[in-house]
């Protein structure tokens, strides 16, 4: 040890054989919490400062983004779940809409097979609609109405559940693209679902995150070896706490550039270089796919989107018009004897009310989740299909955009904790 420096005092030797292993820690240890701070906590964890939300709109557009100051509130939550409205955003319009077309979800999730679902699930439902509308409408006729007749108006209700189902889901897939908004579902349902966000980047971005973290130790290491010069030169206590913040933003940046590039795979002599995520492109596509399709791309929640959506009202519509003929010629058969006693307008409402009610009723079996399971995998297909053969840089965009949008918040917040870190540095060397 002596040999390697010869001129140190043997204590001034410890401190500095220190000082890489401690900034190697310091990496690795600033690169965890920056990571963690990403994703949580998934609600906002803080104080309300007075005066703050007043002068937030004065503020830099950067620091607006620090989630809680825009609120008038300090503290912190997870920068992904902060903003959960914008990352759907993005995991919609860059990533799932450039796998599928609106059209080409709904036709993989096989209407036939939807609209036999509707007709096996919805007969009890549709049986309950029946006596519910004509008990609420006419208790006593319904009452009164001799129980073969009623079994009747049941059966021939029943018989046309196969066509209403068939004409609901005909008329939905042709105008599949103008009724369903799939960015708007996407990017609601991960707003109103954090955590589901989280996983969708922990579980697909796994071995990048894990590299960001372990990447920290290595990095700190070498950067520390460059503290010892200064450290030993300008001999000022602020040295060490200056190069934590330089390691703490380093680390970060270094790692996050080389998770995502180069986009396109280059040659440097002998050696491929291409960013870490896009060489995993195979096996993230099925982890993404799998995550989507079992949880956001799904049947209920395309039927969520279509009855509760911007364009509802259109879908609504056009099923009360695939409905109301067949209401008409199930109910038909008491048509007169509810006309006698109610006359036309008493059976007009009922006729109204039956169609109205019916389009909850024939949509709802479409929430069911072993439904939804079973035709994710053929969704899961498409979309792992889909993803495999996009461009390098199509593909890097199902995960880059959201890093991107804040990867300044990421690196600021490797270089505050490194100058914490840094000041805990210079308290365990100098006491050695």
């Amino acid at each position: 040890m002596n040999g390697l420096l010869p001129a140190l005092p043997y204590g001034l030797q410890w401190r500095l054989i220190l000082i890489p292993l401690i900034t190697g820690v310091i990496g690795y240890g600033t690169n965890w919490v920056a990571i963690r701070l990403l994703f949580y906590p998934t609600e906002f964890v803080g104080i309300r400062m007075p005066g703050l939300k007043q002068v937030a709109p004065a503020l830099p557009r950067k620091l607006k983004q620090i989630p809680g100051i825009i609120e008038g509130r300090l503290g912190w939550q997870g920068i992904i779940p902060s903003r959960s409205a914008r990352m759907g955003t993005i995991a919609a319009e860059k990533g799932i809409a450039k796998i599928a077309t609106e059209r080409e979800f709904y036709e993989t999730f096989d209407p036939e097979r939807i609209a036999r679902h509707i007709v096996t699930n919805s007969e009890d439902e549709i049986r309950e609609l029946t006596e519910e509308v004509l008990e609420e409408e006419h208790p006593e006729l319904w009452h009164n109405t001799p129980r073969a007749v009623r079994e009747v108006i049941h059966a021939r209700v029943q018989s046309k559940l196969p066509a209403i189902a068939e004409k609901i889901t005909e008329r939905i897939g042709d105008n599949i693209d103008e009724l369903l908004d799939i960015n708007q579902m996407i990017t609601n349902h991960l707003d109103e679902n954090p955590e589901l966000l989280n996983r969708l980047f922990i579980e697909v971005g796994e071995h990048e995150l894990k590299f960001i973290i372990n990447s920290g130790f290595l990095l700190g290491t070498v950067l520390g070896c460059f503290s010892i010069p200064f450290f030993l030169y300008i001999d000022a206590w602020w040295v060490l706490p200056v190069c934590g913040v330089a390691v703490g933003y380093l680390t970060n940046w270094i790692a996050l550039k080389i998770i995502f590039l180069p986009i396109e795979e280059r040659k440097l002599g002998p050696f491929s270089l291409q960013g870490l995520f896009i060489k995993r492109q195979g096996e993230v596509a099925e982890e993404y796919a799998d995550i989507v399709s079992q949880e956001v791309v799904t049947i209920g929640n395309v039927a969520k989107n279509l009855m509760h959506g911007t364009q509802s009202d259109r879908t609504r519509k056009m099923v009360r018009d695939a409905i109301r003929p067949e209401v008409d010629h199930a109910v038909g058969v008491a048509g007169p004897f509810i006309r006698i006693t109610t006359g036309s307008e008493g059976y007009e409402r009922i006729r109204e009310s039956f169609a109205s009610e019916s389009v909850e009723r024939t949509i709802e079996p479409l929430q069911d989740p072993e439904f939804n399971e079973e035709r994710s995998e053929a969704i899961k297909e498409l979309m792992t299909d889909r993803i495999r053969n996009l461009s390098s840089r199509d593909f890097v965009g199902l995960l880059r955009p959201a890093f991107v949008e804040d990867e300044w918040m990421l690196i600021l917040l490797g270089a505050i904790l490194g100058f914490i870190a840094g000041w805990l540095q210079l308290l365990v060397v100098t006491a050695v």
